[in-house]
């Protein structure tokens, strides 16, 4: 046993790289990882010991790496009859949440064995919503094994400006900035150059902070520190919706704002002014600070650089929710005897003294309060030890549903413009069996359900030869307007583009022509944004790269603050030009997501609309 467990020990490192590197699907122009679900496992190998794949949350994969080598050499691996190898693969809390309440299977080609024997979301309140909405059995037993709480991050010069470390910060405060048209003007006069007070927040349905932070705006509304009530939230809808107008735009994630503040931050192009505050962990405002904004996997012999200037953690004054991370043994039917055993071993190895003591060195606090910090919990990384002065509890699965079902009707409204390359290399076919131009045409069509019928969808598409005198490169399938009743009609629309003629890639014109026509009609109380997909590169365009990147640089510098129009890029398949629509992306101030896998393309592309 001891030979096969050593065995275990040495493949484990190779496996993980494995398993991270094929799970990506979402990624900011910096790297770093957002994984909707699960990808493949190209390197289980057959070593005779019993294969735990546990899906975490993204700010867990470093710490689940640790644990599972620790996991090894634990009496409660020990007493297994066989050993058994545990390999977390990224997954967000909310995705994890929805396949599980749909029943039926994981949803990855990969066979059972790739499938999660163990889940770690961030929060207990997704556990909560399965059992609600699948069976109890499913996560039964699940418990919380450590916690960081809900902060809001700001830049140590803005927090400054705002009085901190003496004066607390309160929400309240927060959303008069966001309410006040002088920005950072109504602080200091002086201050009046940093504009907008901006927030990033990311989508309360997938990801634990948004969520965190919808509550907590509830309980400062209604100046409470318990006991909140779906009248609460109710009566909080004006406060919340002040708040979220103050929004840059939604994410599943933090890490790409995160790595886009940390880029603009080392190159001096004015990172504090593309946000002012943003609601996470305190484990990923940790990461940050050390020079890791993505919180992704830490290759050995890695080194981090600081950001040149570091995040601090605002506890806000009525008080913060606690991510609690919980882990459980899945009671899924995917999971054998076997795994379920390893895998309950796996849950009580986490809650033992050696797994604690691993915690803080990923930005966790332990739950056992005798377990040393060590040297992350100080003001050197933007935290205090103490944490907040208050903890607010998690409130009641009615009242959680309530206040997403109010942030639908409360969150900032999108004017997007869908802008898609139908050029002949979208003829292609994918390993799914269909074609780069049906994976591109269902992924539009899933994600018109997000869309309230008061949010502006336009979907324009680009290729050469669209016109008689071959002078037109775009298309107007659907001007931007209100979506209303036109999900249909629209959906049977983007079908229509099977049939399409498709010719060359003039990639910067029309991102040029698009950037044009929504600047026009851009709207300061609106999320205004171009998503882009194309899988080739450019071929036919009269503008140069460098010309284009000018364009969206200096629209962002000239008049561009009060309604930005940013490009969210989608690079699909393995000829997508990702270097130049990355540099795109980020001159608009939006950002480019990896889609070099087309069989994912449906889940990059709900990805992609999460941030609207």
């Amino acid at each position: 046993m001891t030979t096969t467990r050593d065995s275990a020990r040495r493949a484990l490192a190779g496996a993980l790289i494995a398993v991270l590197a094929g799970a990506g699907v979402a990624c900011s122009s910096g790297g770093g990882g957002d994984t909707p679900v699960g990808g493949a496992v190209s390197d289980f190998a057959d070593d005779g010991c019993t294969h735990l794949v546990a899906a975490v949350s993204s700010e867990k994969v470093n710490l689940f790496t640790e644990l599972a080598e620790a996991f090894v050499d634990s009496p409660e691996a020990a007493a297994l009859e066989t050993c058994a190898r545990v390999i977390p693969v990224d997954v967000t809390s909310g995705d994890a949440t929805r396949y599980l309440s749909a029943g039926g299977d994981w949803p990855t080609t990969d066979d059972r064995e790739r499938w999660p024997s163990i889940w770690s979301p961030a929060s207990m309140v997704w556990v909560d919503r399965v059992a609600a909405a699948a069976s109890p059995a499913l996560v039964a037993g699940a418990e919380s094994f450590t916690h960081t709480p809900v902060v809001l991050a700001m830049p140590e010069s803005m927090a400054a400006a705002l009085g901190w470390p003496g004066e607390q910060i309160s929400l309240g405060r927060v959303a008069e900035l966001c309410a006040d048209g002088r920005g950072w003007g109504a602080v200091d006069p002086g201050k009046a150059v940093w504009g907008q007070f901006r927030i990033a927040k990311t989508n309360p349905n997938t990801s634990t902070t948004g969520l965190a932070m919808l509550l907590m705006q509830a309980y400062a509304a209604a100046g409470k520190t318990a006991d909140l009530t779906e009248a609460d939230v109710a009566e909080a809808a004006e406060f919340s919706r002040s708040l979220e107008n103050c929004v840059i735009h939604y994410g599943d994630t933090t890490g790409k704002v995160l790595q886009r503040l940390y880029d603009e931050a080392q190159t001096g192009s004015g990172g504090s002014t593309y946000v002012s505050a943003v609601a996470l962990e305190e484990t990923s405002l940790l990461n940050y600070n050390q020079g890791n904004p993505t919180s992704k996997v830490i290759e050995p012999g890695e080194q981090l650089t600081a950001p040149r200037e570091k995040l601090v953690a605002i506890y806000p004054q009525g008080g913060s929710l606690w991510s609690d991370n919980p882990i459980v043994a899945l009671g899924a039917s995917w999971v054998t005897a076997t795994q379920r055993e390893a895998a309950a071993a796996f849950v009580a190895f986490a809650q033992t003294r050696t797994a604690q003591e691993i915690l803080p060195k990923y930005g966790f606090r332990p739950l056992d309060t005798s377990t040393p910090l060590g040297s992350l919990f100080t003001a050197e990384y933007g935290v205090t030890a103490e944490g907040p002065a208050t903890s607010l509890p998690q409130p009641p699965v009615a009242t959680v549903s309530a206040a997403l079902d109010q942030w639908v009707q409360i969150r900032k409204p999108s004017s997007v413009l869908e802008l898609i390359d139908i050029s002949g290399s979208m003829e292609e076919p994918t390993a799914d069996g269909r074609t780069k131009m049906d994976g591109a045409i269902e992924g539009a069509q899933n994600t018109l359900e997000h869309f309230r019928g008061t949010d502006e969808v336009g979907v324009w598409v680009f290729t050469t030869y669209l016109s008689d005198d071959r002078s037109q490169v775009t298309l107007e399938l659907r001007p931007v307007e209100a979506l209303g009743s036109d999900r249909e009609t629209l959906a049977v629309s983007l079908g229509d583009l099977r049939r399409a003629a498709k010719a060359g890639t003039p990639l910067y014109d029309a991102v040029a022509s698009a950037f044009d026509y929504m600047s026009e009609r851009a709207q300061p109380g609106r999320i205004n944004a171009i998503v882009l997909l194309s899988d080739g590169i450019d071929t036919d365009s009269t503008m140069s790269l460098d010309s284009l990147v000018a364009k969206l640089n200096s629209a962002n510098r000239e008049g561009g603050d009060d309604a930005p129009v940013r490009v969210f890029a989608i690079a699909y398949g393995g000829d997508a030009d990702q270097a130049a629509l990355g540099r795109i992306a980020q001159a608009s101030g939006g950002q480019v997501f990896d889609a070099s896998n087309p069989a994912r393309i449906d889940l990059v592309f709900s990805s992609v609309i999460n941030n609207f």
